[in-house]
Order: C-alpha cells, then structure tokens, then sequence
C-alpha cells in the first residue's frame, strides 16, 4: 500500500533529503562567491618561468681516417659556424696541421668536404663526427699557375738565344735562321705571358688550395714539353714547312685568332654572375669572339685547342704535334666534366650544346 506522507519514515526520508539539499546550496554559494573574488581581483600571475638560451652548440669529434682513434674534440661550435671555422678551432688545437691541410669527411670513404658548408647541415645530434686526412703540403692556386706558366715562357726564350750548353755554337753562328722561328718564338711566349697575365688580373680563384704534388707533376709536364719543343723548333738543322710561306701566314692566323677567342672567352666567364640577377650562362655579345658560346659550352678550352694545332701546322714539329694531341685529351675531359656541371646549373640553355667541339665531344 501506498504509506501516507504523514509517516514518520517518510518525515525522516524528506527531512534529510530537505537537509542535503540546503547543504548543496551553500556549498554552490560558497564556490560562486569566491569565483567572484577572484575575477575582482584580476588575473592571478603565473611564477616566472626561467628562459633559457635558444643556441644550440655543436661539439665535433675528430677522428682519424686511418686508425679511427679520437685526435681532438671541437666544442662549442655555433650553428652558424661553417666547415672552414672548425678547421680554424682544429688548427689551433693541433698546430701542426694549418686548415688547407685539413681534409674532413662525414664518412669514412666518403669525399671530402667543402670549406663553405654549414656545420649545422651536418648535424644530426648535438655531437658531429668527422673523419680527419692530412692532406700535405698545399699551394694557392694563383702559386700553382704562376709557376706552371712562368717556366714554359723562360725555358723557351733560353733555347732561342741558342746556348752554348744546348747548341753547337759554330753550327749555331752558321745556319741561317728562318722566319719561322722568329715567329714561333713570338706566338709561344704571347701564349704565356696571356695566361700568366689572366691569372693575375681575370681569373678568380676562391681562396682554394691544391696539394704541392699536383703542381710539381704540372710543372713537370709544361716544362719537359716546352724544352723538347724548343730544342727542334730552335735547332741550327731545323728545316721550314713544307708549304713554306703560305703555311705558316694561315697558321700564325689562326693561332693569333684562338688566342684572341680564349681571352675574350675567359674575359666573360669570369663577370657571369655580375649581372645583377639570377646567374645565367653566358650569351653571345657583339664580339664575335664569344658567338661560338651557341654551339658549345667550353669555348675556351675549344680555342685552347685550336691554337696548338695552329702552332703544330705551324711549326711542323713531331714534339708539337704530340703535345697537341695530349692536350685535345686533356681539354675534352675537363670539358666533359665542366658540361655535366653547366648541364645541372643552366640546363634549358646548355641542354643543346657540346661540350668542347660539336658532334665530336
């Protein structure tokens, strides 16, 4: 049966619940109260928290390339810092070793890496380790063509004056001397005294270096040729071409013409990124020098080329006509080499030329 709310269970029921109720009510009053005291009082301040330093320093662990042991540890190296700073700190806590002796790699057998690469490009932890390769003594490369092309002009000029210590000098005073080599003397030396001359004051080199080895086998390589080539083109028993006049006047042309071509040629390669602008590859001006920059990439090692074979038609000398052929060698790979370079800098322009001589390379 339904209890009538008159019992006194239900009296005890409601009076507690009733009772509950008036406690829930003060406790929401009480919260909404100090709600407001808090939002009277403003916005509470959080305790300051201590700010620390955003740089991040590296620490380089050099190691030996060989014996992989721990030669010295680099640290406090800034994000900022390139690979030529490390080598800086390196040298100045191994004196023995300056920073152009300074050979780093990131692996073991990998290449080594460049002076201008930023450190932080190599991180991947706070700790970067580098494997160490003395790379002997080095030159500059100003040094490095200075010598190899200061020898070749000298030695040339001290077999045309016919030493005593060379030449037979009765045979010497004898022989009549032919034009030829009077001209040949003329073209090989303007052909130097260009280089030596680009090199001072048209090349620009970046500051690198090149092991000392390389300049000796360079030195050995223009000075043993340019003294086989003097001695038969000054010799008392040298014999003329054999198309006498005419042969040498298209030749000396032709090698007067190439020599003009690869200066103009190196004239403009060296102000490509003067612009201004987004380096382009350089474009064929009024000078008609530079038009054949349409055809071919390397234009300067095409007219290099061409003028050893004008002073081999010219002269008509095996010693030549050998070194000729080493350098269309030589030239043809670093021309290879260069295009593949130009091909990823400037490939909507360079895509449709050669490399040194069309079809051919």
């Amino acid at each position: 049966r339904r209890q009538k709310p008159s019992t006194p269970e239900h009296k005890r029921d409601f009076a507690a619940h009733g009772g509950a109720l008036s406690m829930s009510h003060n406790d929401t009053r009480s919260f909404f109260n100090f709600s407001q005291l808090v939002l009277s009082a403003g916005n509470l301040k959080s305790p300051p928290v201590l700010k620390h330093s955003k740089i991040t320093y590296f620490e380089v662990e050099i190691l030996d390339v060989q014996s992989k042991k721990q030669i010295c540890i680099v640290d406090k190296v800034p994000p900022s810092s390139t690979l030529l700073d490390v080598k800086h700190k390196f040298h100045k806590a191994c004196p023995q070793w300056y920073p152009s002796r300074v050979g780093l790699q990131l692996e073991h057998n990998g290449p080594y890496l460049k002076d201008s690469i930023n450190i932080q490009n190599l991180a991947v932890s706070s700790i970067i380790t580098l494997y160490f390769t003395d790379l002997g003594q080095q030159v500059g490369w100003t040094t490095f063509f200075l010598a190899e092309y200061t020898g070749p002009l000298l030695i040339y000029l001290l077999f045309y004056i016919r030493l005593s210590t060379i030449y037979d000098q009765a045979e010497s005073t004898k022989n009549f001397r032919h034009p030829v080599v009077h001209l040949a003397c003329f073209c090989h030396c303007l052909h130097y005294i260009r280089h030596l001359l680009e090199t001072l004051f048209v090349h620009k080199f970046s500051g690198g270096h090149t092991p000392l080895k390389n300049m000796i086998k360079g030195c050995a390589f223009y000075w043993g040729f340019t003294s086989w080539i003097a001695y038969y083109i000054n010799h008392p028993r040298y014999t003329p071409p054999s198309f006498g006049h005419r042969q040498v006047s298209f030749a000396a042309l032709a090698f007067l013409m190439c020599e003009a071509g690869n200066h103009f040629i190196n004239v403009a390669l060296a102000h490509q990124n003067h612009s201004g602008s987004k380096a382009c590859f350089p474009s064929p001006t009024y000078n008609p020098f530079t038009w054949l920059f349409l055809l071919v990439s390397c234009p300067n090692y095409t007219y290099e080329v061409g003028s050893w074979i004008s002073f081999t038609v010219m002269t008509q000398t095996l010693p030549v006509g050998i070194f000729a052929f080493l350098m269309v060698i030589q030239m043809s790979l670093w021309a290879q080499k260069k295009h593949k370079l130009y091909l990823k800098r400037f490939y909507p322009e360079v895509r449709r030329k050669a490399a040194m001589i069309p079809i051919i390379f």
